[in-house]
């Protein structure tokens, strides 16, 4: 036994000596240049922080893979073949590269195509809207002389009358003491009482009697105790202030009559759509579940310093009497843009200071191209320059299809820099 003993003792160490030797050689084999590998099978030539493309203080590289002491985040390896294809990776947009997605993964995270084409579009602005009456079929009822109101026709507001309607019995002595100047120059046959007479009837007839009052006066001799006030429109009374037994004066609104077989609707538009709101402007409102059609006939010149609105008015027949004034409506306003090349609006993707959108170019191969876009409506975007019809975009997980381009272009520079 203790002849054996040398022997087990050096049988030991040759063994501890050969592992040493497969893990150095194991670990030597791990490493390129210098370089850690990873399991990949692809030449990692360095090891970098993975918001290296966000610039500065992101700019952290090692050889060996760790955490990056900005962040905190695990460093992400930068392969040899990524540099070897900048030159065909490279694209026509500052910051940009083209990028290539196998399509197991572009269905893992959702790409989808859609083809641009040529479209006629509209912008389409949905707002609401007040009902009014129509300021041009309004009208007042006023005397022009001071009297007493002897009896009301027209007793409630909303009450309908027809041209030519009495409303109320006026008694005015002014009125009364002219009927019977009237009277007395009709009895006078000379040239004096002709003048008299005629300066009498327009006397009546400025103070709004009837002709046909003034002829039964002069006919009969008697003087009308009242003098009746009739509508001078169709329509419906809105405002009633006469009282019966009250004063009445120049000054009064005695009623307010309004026709509403013809009503406006009054849309608020922010100031931020009124450019695309012109004079013409289809319109359709939305009222009870009803639609009316129409266009915009006016644009108020002022906007509203608390809603930041202006308003656009909708002028529509009513003779159904579906509105009323004051009714809220829904209210749809469509200004056509024209035919042009359009995209979906989830393809552009908006940096602030340019547009951009990925083309499908074959293979999973995306090719960046900073576009000029032009209005957006029904969900797509008029593309003025960039794209030709029948190209095909991305237009969902195009942000991650963005990210990827991104970081692809700044590790290229990294690696240009380091060569």
């Amino acid at each position: 036994m203790k002849r054996m003993l040398p022997w087990i003792v050096a049988a030991i160490f040759a063994i501890a000596f050969v592992v040493v030797l497969v893990a150095k050689r194991g670990g030597s084999s791990n490493e390129l240049n210098g370089v850690t590998q990873d399991d990949s099978g692809r030449r990692v030539v360095t090891w970098i922080d993975p918001m290296y493309s966000q610039g500065p203080p992101h700019n952290y590289k090692s050889d060996h893979p760790g955490r990056a002491p900005d962040c905190g985040m695990k460093l992400v390896p930068v392969y040899a073949d990524e540099q070897t294809t900048s030159a065909s990776s490279s694209s026509t947009v500052s910051g940009y590269s083209n990028v290539s997605v196998a399509p197991q993964r572009q269905q893992l995270i959702g790409v989808k195509l859609a083809t641009a084409e040529l479209r006629d579009l509209s912008r389409t602005i949905r707002t609401t809207g007040r009902v009014a009456v129509d300021e041009r079929r309004i009208a007042q009822v006023r005397t022009k002389f001071d009297g007493f109101v002897d009896a009301l026709y027209v007793n409630f507001t909303g009450q309908p009358v027809r041209r030519g309607d009495p409303l109320l019995a006026v008694y005015s002595p002014d009125l009364l003491a002219t009927q019977n100047e009237l009277i007395l120059a009709e009895r006078n046959r000379s040239d004096l009482g002709r003048t008299l007479a005629d300066a009498a009837r327009a006397r009546l007839r400025l103070w709004d009697m009837s002709a046909a009052d003034i002829d039964r006066v002069a006919r009969t001799g008697k003087p009308m105790r009242d003098v009746i006030l009739r509508s001078p429109v169709s329509g419906v009374v809105t405002t009633k202030n006469a009282v019966a037994g009250g004063r009445v004066m120049p000054t009064d609104t005695l009623y307010e009559v309004a026709d509403l077989s013809h009503l406006w609707v009054l849309a608020d538009v922010y100031d931020s759509e009124l450019q695309s709101v012109r004079v013409g402007t289809p319109a359709q409102v939305i009222v009870s579940g009803q639609t009316l059609t129409g266009s915009v006939t006016f644009i108020g010149p002022v906007v509203a310093a608390q809603t930041r609105t202006a308003s656009a008015r909708i002028e529509l027949d009513n003779r159904a009497g579906l509105l009323k004034p004051d009714m809220f409506a829904d209210v749809i306003l469509k200004q056509p843009i024209g035919s042009s090349v359009a995209v979906p609006d989830s393809a552009v993707m908006n940096t602030g200071t340019r547009a951009v959108v990925f083309i499908a170019r074959g293979n999973g191969t995306f090719e960046p191209r900073e576009v000029t876009a032009g209005a957006k409506a029904d969900g797509f975007y008029a593309i003025r320059s960039g794209v030709q019809p029948g190209e095909r975009v991305v237009v969902d997980a195009s942000f991650l299809v963005d990210s990827e381009s991104r970081l692809k272009s700044a590790l290229s520079q990294m690696n240009g820099s380091t060569q």
